[in-house]
């Protein structure tokens, strides 16, 4: 029996590597002579970098870079010749900041930009850049700021990298932006479709969870409107409106404007680079799976990517996951046929996710979702 795991990683619990190999083992406990394929996935938030450089053989750089509030982190992206693999995350990312520390007023992406210097100075002019899970709202301008364009006030004075300076932005002046990023072309990793602004833009939808006070959010939203208007003055091509936009508090918005990126979906790139399809085809079983299935699982996420091809080339799908949340049923809707959470007994949500008993529990309901799939067989 050849079955193909392709499970995306249980946030603060499990990479896709570890996950995969825990539904491996339970696999062969239930069927020692099976020929198991462990695919590494992601949809742009954590562990993009490592399922591509996985797939591409990509060498670790690590880099001291300007964390989400200000401190210095250690973000880590990968080079496969004169390609790099990046998360935005490694840089600002949410699990960066303790929660109740959760603040996009002060948050910036000027690490991600600093970053993407780093890589230039090693000679990368192709770049994969992951853009989820993100605690930023500012529209990208730190990620611009590092890399040489100015954003002034009433005063002409520069502004400091933090989210509240969008309510400040009077001029921008890219006259010094790093000259080498004429050379370079972006494909971003990318999950959702929401604008820059309104309704469905990112303070609104994507605001709150970052930390954003509800009397914060027009407030912010109407900053970043302006952002944009600014934006189109000297580039008349941006466009606020366009689906993914939002991203990662603007910073989509902002990798589309300056840096000319294309946005894909994020598990769409994955899957290509990793080449699922072939695997998806010669299997008899395809399994997948995430740390919370629901209906936003069915949106572009790992889960819809993999039954997707599960489905197109007929083959049973099943998902496991840390737990079921609302409107798991849509993933049915997407070519998984059976889904099932991993947690054996009551206990605390620390618990679950600690890494031994989240690798156990996984491995385990691997094991018992093959013996039910090969009754009879």
């Amino acid at each position: 029996m050849k079955v193909c795991v392709a499970i995306d990683s249980f946030k603060g619990s499990l990479s896709t590597f570890e996950a995969g190999e825990s539904a491996k083992a339970g696999i062969l406990r239930a069927c020692e002579d099976a020929e198991v394929f462990v695919c590494p996935m992601a949809d742009g938030g954590e562990g993009t970098m490592d399922a591509l450089a996985g797939a591409l053989g990509g060498e670790t750089v690590t880099v001291s870079v300007c964390g989400p509030l200000g401190g210095r982190v250690t973000a880590r992206y990968a080079v496969a010749g004169r390609t790099a693999l990046m998360e935005m995350a490694q840089a600002s990312g949410i699990t960066l900041v303790s929660r109740d520390r959760l603040d996009p007023m002060a948050a910036t992406t000027y690490g991600v930009g600093e970053t993407i210097a780093d890589a230039i100075r090693r000679g990368c002019r192709s770049f994969v850049l992951g853009i989820g899970g993100s605690a930023t709202n500012d529209g990208g301008m730190g990620m611009l700021q590092a890399l040489g364009v100015r954003f002034t006030d009433d005063a002409g004075e520069c502004l400091p990298c933090r989210g509240d300076s969008l309510g400040r932005v009077r001029r921008i002046d890219t006259s010094c932006i790093l000259p080498e990023l004429e050379e370079c072309e972006f494909k971003v990793a990318c999950d959702v479709k929401n604008p820059l602004c309104g309704d469905s833009g990112c303070s609104a939808v994507f605001g709150p969870q970052k930390g954003l006070r509800d009397g914060d959010l027009l407030l912010m939203d109407g900053w970043l409107g302006r952002y944009a208007e600014l934006t189109q003055k000297i580039l008349p091509l941006a466009d606020p409106e366009y689906p993914g936009a939002g991203a990662a508090g603007g910073l989509g918005f902002a990798l589309m404007a300056f840096l000319g990126a294309e946005l894909v979906s994020g598990i769409e790139l994955v899957m290509h680079f990793t080449g699922l399809e072939r695997f998806v085809a010669q299997s008899d079983l395809v399994i997948t799976g995430e740390g919370r299935l629901d209906g936003q699982s069915a949106m572009g996420k790992v889960p819809w990517g993999v039954g997707q091809l599960a489905k197109k080339h007929g083959k049973p799908c099943v998902a496991l996951a840390g737990c079921l949340g609302d409107g798991y049923e849509k993933c049915h809707d997407c070519g998984i046929d059976a889904l099932f959470p991993i947690v054996s007994a009551p206990c605390a949500l620390e618990t679950a996710m600690d890494k031994s008993v989240a690798a156990q529990n996984l491995s385990r309901t691997a094991e018992q979702a093959l013996r039910l799939i090969t009754v009879g067989r």
